[in-house]
C-alpha cells in the first residue's frame, strides 16, 4: 500500500462520510451539525431544513420511551431485510441511534425492551465497540501496520531530528510532578544563539576584564606570555603577511589533500613573537572551518574529534573556558585547531 492507496481510502471515506450527511441514517435526534447538508433533529422542522427521510426514520424516535410492553415496541420495528447485509447483528452498529426498520437493535435501551441482537452483549455490551474475534487476525494487523510504515515517505529521516529526551524516571515516579528536564529542545535560533555565545562571548584570558573570545583567538591570533597562541587562520596569516607583520619561516607537516582545502604545520614570528607550531588550513573557506570547528566543539568538548575529508583522515583538538560560562552553565570555545600527524 504506497501513498497513493491511502490517499485513494482516504477519499472513499471521505465520500462516504459526505453521504451520510445528507441522510437521516443513524443521526436522528443528533445536535446541530453544521458541516452536514441538512439536520435531523427537532428543531429541523421549524428552521425548515430536515433531511428528506428525516419523517420517514426519526419520527418514530420517542417511541421507545412511551413504550411499555414487548407487543407494541415490535409493531414499530418492522423488518426491511435490505438495510443489512447481516441485519440480525451488531457489527458494526454498537450505540446506533434508534431506527424503526432495523429488526434488531444495539444501543443500551434495547435490553430494556428485549429487542437486541443476539450478539449485542459479546459485540457492544463492555466497550461501546464492534468487535469480531475473526475479523481481523493479528498476523494480518502487523502485516497492514507495517505497509502503513513503509507507506510513510514524509516522516522525518533520523538526521532530521535530534531529540533531547534528558533523564528518564521509573514508572514509580511518574506522580511525582517534578522537572527534571529543565532543557527545552533546540531550534535554530537557539542554535545559532549558542554559537553567537561560544564563539564570540568574551572572557579574560589575563588581568583584563573580556579581552578574549574563542573566534579572536582562534582566526585572528594572540599573544600571552611573550608567545603567540590560536592563529590557525590562513587568510589572516596572508594579510599579515603582507602587511608586513608576519616572517614565515618554515613548515613540519604538509597535508595529503591534492587540492584545496589542504592543512600546514607552520613556523613564523608574528611582529616579533614567535609561534613554534602552528596548524592551518589553506585554501579553505571560513565558513568551512567555522562548521568543523562548531562541529567538533559539539560533539567532543574539550577532546580529539576524528573526521574525513576527501578520503583522508583529520583530527580536531577543541578545549573549552572552564573559568566562565554563560546561559545554563555553557562553555565558551577556548580554542581548536587542526591535529596532524606532527603532534
Amino acid at each position: 500500500m504506497g501513498t497513493r492507496d491511502l490517499l485513494f481510502l482516504a477519499l472513499i471515506y471521505r465520500l462516504a462520510w459526505a453521504g451520510t450527511m445528507e441522510s437521516c441514517a443513524h443521526r436522528c435526534g443528533e445536535r446541530l451539525n453544521k458541516a452536514a447538508e441538512c439536520q435531523c433533529n427537532h428543531q429541523c422542522e421549524q428552521h425548515k431544513d430536515c433531511c428528506e427521510d428525516y419523517k420517514k426514520l426519526c419520527t418514530s424516535q420517542e417511541g421507545p420511551k412511551e413504550m411499555e410492553t414487548e407487543t407494541e415496541w415490535e409493531e414499530k420495528t418492522a423488518p426491511d431485510s435490505n438495510l443489512y447485509l447481516a441485519p440480525n447483528s451488531c457489527h458494526s452498529r454498537c450505540h446506533e441511534a434508534f431506527d424503526k426498520h432495523h429488526p434488531c437493535h444495539c444501543n443500551s435501551k434495547c435490553q430494556k425492551f428485549g429487542n437486541c441482537c443476539e450478539d449485542y452483549e459479546s459485540l457492544c455490551a463492555h466497550d461501546g465497540f464492534s468487535r469480531s474475534s475473526d475479523a481481523i487476525t493479528k498476523e494480518e494487523l502487523l502485516t497492514i501496520s507495517e505497509k502503513i510504515y513503509k507507506a510513510d515517505t514524509n516522516k522525518a529521516l533520523k538526521e532530521d531530528i535530534i531529540l533531547n529526551s534528558q533523564n528518564r524516571i521509573s514508572p514509580s515516579e511518574t506522580n511525582d510532578q517534578v522537572d527534571r528536564c529543565p532543557e527545552p529542545y533546540s531550534s535554530e535560533q537557539e542554535f545559532v544563539s549558542d554559537l553567537k555565545n561560544m564563539w564570540f562571548g568574551l572572557y579574560s584570558r589575563g588581568n583584563d576584564e573580556g579581552d578574549s573570545s574563542g573566534f579572536e583567538h582562534v582566526f585572528s591570533g594572540e599573544v600571552k606570555k611573550g608567545k603567540v597562541t590560536g592563529f590557525h587562520n590562513w587568510i589572516r596569516f596572508y594579510l599579515q603577511e603582507k602587511e608586513g607583520l608576519v616572517d614565515y619561516y618554515s613548515h613540519n607537516y604538509d597535508g595529503p589533500w591534492d587540492s584545496y582545502p589542504d592543512v600546514l604545520g607552520m613556523q613564523f614570528n608574528w611582529d616579533g613573537y614567535y609561534k613554534e607550531v602552528g596548524s592551518a588550513f589553506i585554501g579553505s573557506s571560513p565558513e568551512f572551518e567555522f562548521a568543523l570547528y562548531s562541529l567538533c566543539f559539539i560533539s567532543r568538548p574539550g577532546g580529539v574529534c576524528h573526521l574525513s575529508l576527501g578520503g583522508y583522515p583529520l583530527a580536531i583538538q577543541t578545549y573549552t573556558w572552564d573559568k566562565t560560562t554563560y546561559g545554563n552553565g555553557k562553555k565558551y570555545i577556548a580554542t581548536a585547531y587542526v591535529v596532524s600527524s606532527m603532534n
